[in-house]
């Protein structure tokens, strides 16, 4: 396993070692293959059997007090929505590009399918695939660049983790 200070991409790349589902971290290999990029980079490759492979950005949101019914965080810099397409369009066809938001949640909770445990914090993993996102978010905040999507949208495009990597 990479050395990640990132606790939500250690706990998705755990997540795949669990599963035994191929990848490849892209952030150790970035810096050299990448260094004059322009393109703020994404965080795994994963390697599907069944459908696409997966261009992940993975987007760790916290969620206090168990409270994981309340409204999702799914905001994102409108940087990482263009230069995720950038990337999709570089890899090509058989790749879909996506944002994994990983939702820490702090007990007391209940255990639900998309959820993951790493280390001693619970995690639930969404998913949404890069272009409908980008059909459906608003801008967030025109000074920080930021986007994110309705709470309705949210609800009706985001898949748990399993619905993608099986």
């Amino acid at each position: 396993m990479a050395d990640r200070t990132v606790h939500y991409e250690a706990a998705f790349e755990a997540y795949l070692r669990e599963k035994g589902i191929p990848y490849v971290a892209v952030d150790e290999a970035k810096k050299a293959l990448f260094s004059n990029a322009k393109l703020k980079s994404f965080d795994f490759v994963v390697y599907s059997k069944t459908g696409p492979n997966l261009l992940v950005d993975v987007k760790g949101r916290q969620m206090r007090n168990g409270k994981a019914s309340r409204s999702f965080e799914s905001w994102t810099e409108q940087r990482d929505v263009d230069d995720l397409l950038q990337w999709q369009q570089v890899f090509g066809e058989g790749f879909t590009a996506m944002f994994m938001f990983m939702y820490w949640i702090e007990p007391p909770l209940t255990p639900e399918p998309a959820m993951f445990q790493f280390k001693d914090k619970w995690y639930l993993l969404m998913g949404i695939d890069l272009h409908e996102y980008r059909d459906h978010m608003r801008q967030r905040s025109p000074k920080w660049e930021t986007v994110c999507l309705p709470a309705e949208s949210f609800r009706a495009i985001a898949k748990p983790v399993d619905a993608w990597l099986g």
